[in-house]
């Protein structure tokens, strides 16, 4: 079979779906949106080096990862009207190109705002290579075979934010924080040369590029761009309490009203909302949904809880959160056979089901819960993700004909990525206010356990006398270490809420995918 033949009127070459040319522009693609989705956690275990590097106080430094996933989240929606007027091609090894550049850039960067802003072209210009990855799969492989295009798109997609913070703590243990972003400079270039020869360059399609409604865009930029910043910097910033969140919330609320009543009514919108009218489309973007959501809020709260809670160093976290990465490794392979064996649906609620069981198994932690113990439910979360990854895209898409496999694939990039965002956020602000009430029942408790706490007082005070405080210090130092000790209990009982919640909220999950219908049996064609 060749790789490429001309177009039924005989004008232009095509690549054939399935041929080895196409697999390496799936493959091409595939490790573009890895570097993409590894860049958005890499730099988490690393952001104290950073900091110190740029002169930028914790507060400041947030933005560094915030402007990553604003720039992020606008191009997304742009992915699919760009990528038919410049040609997917062109599109791809343009953004492959300047994401390069702008890694190169970050690794220079002089001070916060230089960092921020080439952050932001990294973003800008990665994010949209995870959408184009996944229409990749779509376009350039045969049904047949786009169960191991989604096995692969899995891995991408959970095993990259996995080993993000550990790769990204190793790197700045043994070299330093600029190699974080010099590792996407040879990958990258692997990733343009296998997109040169896999995709067939086109002209452009000046009639596509200008045939958008300038009000989309910017209301859609505006929209998504103000929203990802309030989900981010939220939490940090008392929510409504600050002007900042508060107007932005405003901004966005507006914007994404006016970006989805000017899709519903244009008969070429930039994204095509109406595929939500689709039943099955629109519970599996519920699920993809609150796969973004447990996905990120996972990687989110258990490094949280661990520095915070076992007082553990960034590669010490990073050691535990292999074991939400490597053994997906050992399952991805053998998921095309079980799909050809079991019901998608079944086995994308098996994959829910055994991450609300993972999430359940972390609701009863105690203070000496640390990373050996907290193995076993990360394994089983491990085990859980590649059963949902591979069905529910191919669910999402069942139902959809060939020319909405672009909005197909935006839309529900876009809702994974907001259900991470609003993951973080929720986790973020429950363990906040949870633990704020755990300690305040806590602090109410101590008149009925007086004694207890008086002779835990004595104790300590004697012991600290004994080191050569004073009696006056040595009490207040006794007082100091119990206040602490009340808090740190009622962290705990906060995280083992959240966990809890997590999981209710994943049995949700469960029921989305089991409510689609069951995609028509095909005769398989051939690769």
């Amino acid at each position: 079979m060749t790789a490429a033949v001309n177009d039924t009127s005989g004008n232009a070459e095509v690549v054939i779906p399935g041929s080895r040319r196409a697999w390496i522009a799936v493959i091409g693609g595939l490790i573009g949106a890895f570097m993409a989705i590894l860049d958005i956690q890499i730099t988490n275990a690393s952001m104290k080096e950073i900091q110190g590097g740029l002169g930028a106080t914790l507060e400041e430094g947030s933005w560094i990862a915030t402007a990553y996933l604003v720039a992020e989240m606008i191009a997304i929606p742009l992915s699919g009207w760009l990528s038919k007027g410049l040609d997917m091609r062109r599109y791809l090894l343009w953004n492959s190109a300047i994401f390069i550049l702008a890694s190169l850039l970050c690794s220079i960067s002089w001070n916060l705002e230089s960092m921020i802003v080439f952050r932001a072209m990294q973003g800008f210009f990665g994010g949209a290579l995870i959408p184009m990855a996944f229409r990749l799969i779509l376009e350039y492989l045969p049904e047949a075979k786009r169960p191991v295009g989604m096995a692969l798109f899995g891995v991408t997609v959970t095993f990259a934010p996995s080993i993000g913070p550990t790769l990204g703590g190793w790197l700045t243990q043994e070299f330093s924080w600029h190699y974080l972003f010099y590792i996407n400079v040879v990958p990258g270039v692997i990733v343009m040369l296998m997109l040169s020869y896999g995709l067939i360059k086109k002209p452009i399609d000046w009639a596509e590029l200008k045939n958008v409604s300038i009000a989309s865009v910017v209301t859609m930029a505006l929209g998504m761009g103000c929203l990802e910043v309030v989900l981010e910097e939220g939490n940090r910033k008392d929510w409504f309490g600050s002007d900042l969140i508060r107007n932005l919330a405003i901004v966005s609320a507006v914007n994404i009203v006016i970006f989805i009543y000017l899709q519903l009514n244009k008969s070429n919108p930039l994204v095509n909302l109406r595929l939500l009218k689709n039943r099955d489309f629109a519970l599996s973007t519920l699920a993809y949904f609150l796969l973004g959501l447990a996905l990120f809020s996972s990687i989110y709260i258990v490094p949280l809880y661990l520095s915070q809670i076992q007082l553990y160093s960034a590669m010490e976290i990073g050691e535990v959160l292999m074991w939400l990465g490597f053994p997906q490794l050992l399952i991805l392979p053998f998921m095309p056979k079980l799909m050809q064996r079991f019901d998608n649906r079944y086995l994308a609620g098996f994959g829910f089901f055994m991450l609300g069981v993972s999430y359940y198994m972390n609701s009863h932690m105690t203070a000496d819960f640390a990373g050996p113990q907290l193995i076993a439910s990360m394994v089983v979360r491990a085990i859980g993700q590649p059963f949902i990854m591979v069905p529910i895209g191919m669910l999402a898409t069942a139902h959809l004909r060939k020319d909405e496999n672009a909005s197909a694939s935006t839309v529900l990039n876009v809702i994974r990525n907001l259900g991470g965002a609003f993951g973080i956020a929720l986790v973020a602000t429950l363990s906040d206010n949870l633990s704020r009430t755990h300690l305040a029942h806590i602090k109410e408790s101590i008149p009925a356990v007086n004694a207890m706490a008086t002779q835990y007082l004595s104790d300590t005070a004697g012991v600290l006398q004994m080191a050569g405080s004073d009696a006056v210090t040595a009490h207040n130092q006794a007082s100091t270490l119990l206040g602490n000790m009340m808090a740190k209990q009622a962290y705990i009982q906060a995280y083992n809420d959240v966990f809890l919640i997590m999981s209710a909220l994943l049995m949700v999950a469960v029921l989305s995918v089991l409510m689609i219908r069951k995609p028509e049996v095909k005769a398989p064609t051939k690769a």
